[in-house]
């Protein structure tokens, strides 16, 4: 596997594929790898040629109360996943190099509409910073293909609408939620978990798996359903951000027969879970 610090050899090297006729896939990560990620990395070796994976801990999508300083940092555990997962490429930048006139000087991008609901609401300007640094990635690497994690529902239909926007020539995949031996959806944050909250946390994927069996069996009073679902996520101890079922892509409210998806944020003391379940 290839590691690269650099955006001059990065982009040499991937000329060099590129010319000789190779597609690219591109798996933007913040490290700290678990399987759900190199499941990521092997759907999209079976799009391409040449998978490039990144790791860059964004601090332009983290709040001024958000975890950016403990945020687990495994570099070499990471690189060793990678190649064993079969990654070609591991493009490692910077905050310098990415953002070189500083976080309040540079460009933003904002995806409007999708943005303002759900996490949006809840983590202002974390939208912003994910669009901006996966399209500052998206043109230094080049990619034919990108693939993004289901867990992040919201992020990877936000992803879709601005590649679409903005006419970018890459196809946006997704990969499925992958999920410990109880349900609960691996995450870099789950490890922040005490063992009485890791007891706990698996109930959040319950009360979905509950939403949707009640959705499928015909009801259809969604604010209620999510208000029962809250309430006993509360009585187990959790804060709850929101439980909301929403339509799958431009995740409106629901009207008529669309396809739905679950979609839920909640805290164990200082750790933010999210999941999600499509109906």
């Amino acid at each position: 596997m290839i590691v690269s610090t650099t955006l001059s050899g990065l982009r040499r090297q991937i000329g060099d594929w590129k010319r000789r006729g190779q597609r690219i896939a591109f798996v933007p990560t913040m490290g700290n790898l678990h399987a759900g990620h190199l499941s990521l990395i092997d759907r999209a070796r079976n799009h391409a040629d040449r998978v490039v994976a990144s790791i860059f801990v964004n601090p332009m999508q983290f709040g001024p109360d958000e975890d950016l300083e403990r945020y687990p940092r495994t570099l070499e555990q990471d690189r060793s996943a990678l190649q064993d997962s079969g990654c070609d490429l591991l493009y490692l930048p910077d905050e310098t190099d990415l953002y070189p006139q500083g976080l309040d000087a540079i460009t933003r991008v904002q995806v409007p509409g999708i943005t303002e609901t759900l996490e949006g609401e809840n983590r202002p300007g974390h939208f912003d910073g994910v669009a901006t640094v996966v399209l500052k990635l998206f043109q230094r690497v080049q990619p034919d293909v990108a693939v993004f994690g289901k867990k992040d529902y919201q992020q990877w239909r936000m992803i879709e609408k601005m590649t679409a926007d903005l006419d970018l020539p890459i196809d946006i995949l997704a990969g499925e939620t992958v999920r410990e031996a109880d349900g609960l959806a691996m995450s870099s944050r789950n490890q922040y978990l005490d063992s009485a909250q890791r007891a706990l946390a698996p109930r959040l994927q319950q009360q979905l798996q509950w939403v949707s069996e009640q959705l499928r069996n015909g009801r259809r009073d969604f604010d209620a359903l999510a208000t029962e679902a809250a309430k006993e996520l509360r009585q187990s101890g959790f804060t709850v951000d929101y439980i909301a079922i929403r339509e799958r892509r431009e995740l409106s409210p629901p009207s008529a027969n669309e396809p739905l998806v679950v979609l839920a944020a909640a805290r164990l003391g200082n750790t933010r879970l999210i999941d999600n379940i499509e109906v």
